[in-house]
Parts: structure tokens; sequence; C-alpha cells
């Protein structure tokens, strides 16, 4: 499997599923103050959840490609804010052609703000570092939206698995 297909290509997918959760989302009773919501009190919100499901692809380019990438800073207000900045790093990640990305085995040097610094290849840093952290927030925000009453199932968690579907439920 390509480092492309590690990375760009699930996060791709994944991105899309936020899409959808937040489009079910935007019709329920409480609309954008879903966004405050949070599953403990030490927890971010679902918009911080959101924007980090957001950004987390695009800080991942400059590591594995020559791209830069500028984060957005701040949470969205509105669930349709928080769906056009999914949809914006949707549309960067598919500008990007897999001949573009490092080799699999090239270093990168991870500094994160508390000072610490990690040293692991290309392959690494996606499987141990940049698809954890994507995931980890992609699901909170899955929890939040359902804790908060959200009408979500696994369906709408892993809807890139319809192409394989071969067979329905009895």
């Amino acid at each position: 499997m390509t480092l492309y297909d590690q990375s760009i290509a699930v996060y791709r997918s994944r991105i899309n599923a936020m899409i959808g959760m937040l489009t079910k989302a935007e019709a329920h009773a409480k609309g954008d103050a879903l966004l405050e919501a949070r599953l403990a009190d030490d927890m971010h919100p679902l918009a911080t959840q959101v924007r980090f499901v957001a950004n987390l692809p695009g800080e991942a380019l400059p590591r594995l490609t020559s791209r830069s990438f500028t984060s957005h800073d701040d949470n969205e207000t509105t669930i349709a804010a928080a769906k056009a900045a999914l949809t914006e790093t949707a549309a960067l990640l598919d500008e990007i052609g897999a001949d573009e990305l490092v080799a699999q085995d090239d270093t990168i040097v991870l500094a994160i703000p508390n000072g610490m610094e990690f040293t692991m290849t290309a392959e690494e840093y996606v499987r141990d570092w940049s698809l954890p952290n994507f995931y980890f927030h992609l699901t909170t925000a899955y929890a939040i939206l359902r804790m908060q009453g959200v009408e979500l199932g696994k369906a709408d968690f892993v809807p890139h698995m319809m192409p394989y579907l071969t067979k329905g439920p009895s």
C-alpha cells in the first residue's frame, strides 16, 4: 500500500463522513448549538473536534509533500461554516497526486508545542501520529453528536464501505 493510500485517500473519504454527519446535525433541533457540546468538561467542544478533523490532514501536507497549509485557528460558529471548512480541506486533498508524497522511509521530525520531538519515517508518522489523531477527533465528534441525539449509526461513520456492499441486511 502506498503512502498516498494510507494517508491522503483515508483523510479524504473520512472527511466525507464528517460532512455527512454534520448534514444530519443541521436537521437536529439543537442546530448550531451542537457545536458547543462536549463529551466531558475537560474536553474540546464539537466545533474544535471538527476543526481538528479539517486541519489534521492539511497539517500533514508539509511533512508528506512540498505543499504548505495554514490551519484554521478559530472554531466555526455554524454547522454550515464547519462543513465549508471540511469541504475546503477536501478540495485541497483532491489536488494532491500520489507522486507528490515523500518516500515512505523518508525521515520526519515532529516537534509538538510542549517541546517534545519525535523522529520517525513518513510511514510511521502517518500510521502512529497523524491518523490516530485524526481518528480520535473524528470519533469524538461522532460521539458528541450521538450523545446530543443526532440520529447517527455506524453506517454514518463508515460510508466509504458502501461501494464494497454485496449483500444488504436481512
